[in-house]
Formats: C-alpha cells, sequence, structure tokens
C-alpha cells in the first residue's frame, strides 16, 4: 500500500514536471518569435508583469490569497530576484540569437552545475564518479561550442551564465521550502521587471500589434504554468527521479526549430547534446542510488 501510494506520488509528479517543460516551451517559442521584433528589455518587461498579473488574479482562488505573499525572507527572495535577472537577461539574449535547440542544450548545463555548485553551498558529498560526470558534461559543451570557431560567440556564453545563475537559483530554493508558492512565484520576477523599466527609453518600445499581444499574452501564461509544473512537480518527488523528463524540452525543441524557423543542428551541436544529456542523467542515476541507500 505504502509503495502504490509513492508511486501515485511520483506519477502526479512527474505528470506536473511535464506540464512545466510544456509551458516552458511555449515561453521559449513565443520569446524567440516576439525577439525577432521587439527589444529584449520590452520583452522581459511585458512577460515579467503578465506573468505577475496571471499569479496575483488566481491567488485567491488557486493560492491561498494574498496573504501568502507574506515573508520574512525578504533577503534570500532579492538574492533570487537577482539571479533570475541573469537568468532570464541571459537565456533570452541568447535565445535571439542563435537557434532554438542549441540554446535549450546549453541551458541544460544547469543541472551540472547544481551538482558542482552543492558542495561549497550546500555542504554535500559529491563522489568522484559525479565528479567525472560533471567534467565530461563540460567536455560536451566545449565540444558544441568549440572555442575559436564562429559558434563561441557572446550569445554563447550569455546561456552559459544564465544556466549559472538558474543553478544557483535552484540551489537557493533550499532555504525557502516553507514560502509559499505565490511568494516564490510573485517576488522572483521583480528585479528582471524593475530592470527592465530602468533600461526601457522611446527608441526600445515598440507597441505591439495583434500578433504581438497575442504572443505576448502566451508567453506571460505559458511562464506560469511553467512555474507552477516545476514548483508542483518538484515538491512532489525527488528532484533526482524528476530531472530526466526535463530533457523532453530538448526533442520539442529540435522539432519545433525545425517546423518554424526551419533550424537543423548540425553534428558539433549533436554529438555535444547528447554528451550534456548523457552526464546529466549519469548524475541522476547516482544521486538515485544515493536516495536508496538512505532508505
Amino acid at each position: 500500500m505504502h509503495q502504490s501510494h509513492q508511486q501515485d506520488h511520483l506519477e502526479r509528479a512527474i505528470a506536473w514536471l511535464l506540464i512545466g517543460v510544456t509551458g516552458g516551451l511555449g515561453l521559449d517559442l513565443c520569446a524567440k518569435e516576439l525577439l525577432q521584433t521587439y527589444s529584449l528589455q520590452e520583452f522581459v518587461l511585458m512577460r515579467s508583469v503578465i506573468g505577475v498579473l496571471i499569479f496575483l488574479s488566481l491567488a485567491p482562488r488557486l493560492f491561498g490569497g494574498f496573504r501568502m505573499l507574506k515573508t520574512r525572507r525578504w533577503k534570500w527572495h532579492a538574492l533570487r530576484s537577482v539571479l533570475a535577472t541573469g537568468a532570464m537577461f541571459g537565456f533570452f539574449y541568447g535565445l535571439a540569437k542563435m537557434p532554438l535547440v542549441n540554446a535549450l542544450t546549453l541551458g541544460f548545463t544547469a543541472p551540472l552545475m547544481m551538482t558542482a555548485l552543492s558542495v561549497p553551498f550546500l555542504g554535500e558529498q559529491v563522489g568522484w564518479r559525479r565528479w567525472m560526470a560533471v567534467t565530461v558534461g563540460f567536455v560536451g559543451t566545449l565540444i558544441m561550442l568549440r572555442p575559436g570557431s564562429g559558434d563561441f560567440t557572446f550569445a554563447s556564453v550569455a546561456i552559459l551564465i544564465a544556466a549559472f545563475c538558474y543553478a544557483c537559483q535552484a540551489i537557493t530554493a533550499r532555504y525557502l521550502t516553507t514560502e509559499s508558492m505565490l511568494s516564490l512565484s510573485v517576488y522572483i520576477v521583480a528585479g528582471p521587471m524593475l530592470i527592465a523599466i530602468g533600461m526601457m527609453n522611446g527608441e526600445l518600445w515598440l507597441t505591439p500589434d495583434k500578433f504581438g499581444w497575442l504572443l505576448f499574452i502566451g508567453a506571460g501564461i505559458c511562464s506560469v504554468i511553467a512555474w507552477v509544473g516545476f514548483i508542483r512537480g518538484y515538491r512532489g518527488s525527488p528532484p533526482a527521479l524528476l530531472a530526466p523528463f526535463e530533457y523532453t524540452a530538448l526533442i520539442g525543441g529540435a522539432i519545433a526549430g525545425y517546423l518554424i524557423w526551419g533550424e537543423v543542428p548540425d553534428l558539433w551541436v549533436v554529438t555535444g547534446g547528447v554528451i550534456i544529456m548523457a552526464s546529466g542523467l549519469y548524475v541522476v542515476y547516482r544521486e538515485i542510488g544515493s536516495i536508496q541507500s538512505l532508505d
């Protein structure tokens, strides 16, 4: 009975995570199309404002009301907001400059970074096998980017910085396990929103047309779906068991990039991507072994 209950919890968590992955991919597709016309600052501003408005409108019914915004952990929320600024601006800048699947693949170096950062910041023990997997994963990144070739650009560096910020952001979440979903979702976009407002001027603002508004609203809705899906998924089951399902975004991204923009990843991208995925999955495998040994 206990095992059946755990299985139900895992299946629900996987379902929520896949909802989150779908929302995240939808956000990336909207972003890539929007950033061909609108500035990065305008995109971040509109996405953040629309996302916050959606969360606040749903707060009374789905998130326990506005009282769930109360917190005493302001310093942690402020830090996460700064990290979110780096992650958001870095990733979407890179996404606008390079093929979708390339950007997503580089973004998936974040789990490897989390493993490395968990040692100094969380005091976790990482064995030599996992260190080898992290090293191999970054070799895969070098294969994909080929320093000295035209593929090693500021856009790719921006996404790696974004992945680092995202990894740090994920680690800080360990200190906010008692915070509500509403506070975790709303406060984290405050930094990117304020920075985007500060950077906006008349030259950067372009009033959206009907299709633009549709994409901006779609990006806001997808960001809410992604955030709720990821939070509920990872709260329902150990991250090590769920992480492999995030790689489904690469498959969806490759298909969407080809169908919408005619993007075809070259052999270097595919090879590096496979190595990064394999390294990440091995880290997950070792993590699952660690969890089971503690049961």
